[in-house]
């Protein structure tokens, strides 16, 4: 029966044991989280000057009815920009 209870003990301490790493990882995650947040600034994006082609009114009625066709009559065109 010694065995037994050693055994039990052992895999309690086991398991607190992982229990509390695990509880560090996360506290740790969190301050570090907060940290950055508070103290990093956010990049600011800067958006770039895209020229966009005019596009033939042919070409875009012809790309609005192959949508339309498609979709069901569900589907609208509202941009159209070369990628």
């Amino acid at each position: 029966m010694g065995n037994f209870q050693e055994a039990l003990v052992l895999m309690g301490v086991g398991m607190l044991t992982v229990f509390l790493v695990l509880l560090l990882v996360i506290l740790v995650g969190n301050i570090l989280i907060w940290v950055v947040n508070k103290f990093v600034p956010e990049e600011q994006k800067v958006a770039k000057a895209t020229t966009v082609a005019a596009v033939a009114p042919q070409v875009s009625e012809a790309i609005a009815k192959a949508v339309e066709q498609l979709t069901a009559g569900k589907g609208k065109v509202e941009k159209i920009e070369k990628i």
